[in-house]
């Protein structure tokens, strides 16, 4: 693959190829949803919970660690460990649905932003992805330095950011448009998502 030694041209291509994995619906969509019901800052919180995991991720396969995150090993413990993960976040969700509606009272910051660092952390293909077409990005960063690679770092993860405070905030702003009957199959279809995802990592991992 021929680098772009452009740096804006760059910036933009990172920004089709990013928002093309970021609105993919997945285990941080779907908790963005469900905690984007409570609070219209929710998917701000999930974003920068998933910075926590992106941005030393970023700078490691930078240094040269992409072959650690390829191995098959520790995609399989990933996969395992994650996709647990995901099954009890989605019986969680399954089990507090009703509470979720019956009270009103605000969420805690820190819970959305737990939700965003362990939705990332349980997705063995968020670690695949960067080993793969991320390892080819920040490559291409690298021409521009450190600097370089920091824009791009930033830019991809603005991505993230701006998906997810648009998720949460229609949630949040539609909420009152909800009958008993739509919110229950938003959440069950969060729930499904959740469970899904998680089991597909889980069997993955076992027949890899």
């Amino acid at each position: 693959m021929e680098p772009i030694t452009d740096l804006y041209l760059f910036l933009i291509s990172v920004v089709f190829i990013s928002l093309s994995g970021v609105m993919m619906p997945g285990p941080v969509f779907a908790v963005t949803v469900i905690k984007g019901y409570r609070s219209k800052k929710a998917g701000v919180l999930i974003a920068l919970g998933h910075g926590v995991v992106e941005f030393p991720l970023i700078f490691l396969l930078y240094f040269g660690l992409s072959g650690f995150f390829a191995s098959t090993v520790v995609q399989k413990v990933i996969g395992i460990v994650g996709g647990s993960m995901l099954v009890y976040m989605g019986f969680q969700t399954f089990k507090t649905r009703k509470k979720e509606v019956a009270t009103e009272t605000k969420q805690s910051g820190h819970i959305s932003l737990v939700a965003g660092l362990v939705a990332t952390s349980a997705n063995p293909y968020f670690f695949v992805w960067w080993a793969t077409v991320g390892v080819a990005l920040i490559w291409n960063a690298s021409i521009f330095g450190v600097l370089g690679l920091l824009a791009f770092a930033i830019v991809h993860w603005l991505c993230d950011l701006a998906w997810d405070t648009f998720v949460s905030l229609t949630v949040f702003k539609s909420r009152c448009f909800w009958s008993e009957r739509v919110f229950t199959l938003i959440f069950l279809f969060c729930f499904a998502v959740l469970i899904v995802f998680g089991l597909w990592f889980i069997i993955s991992a076992l027949l890899w």
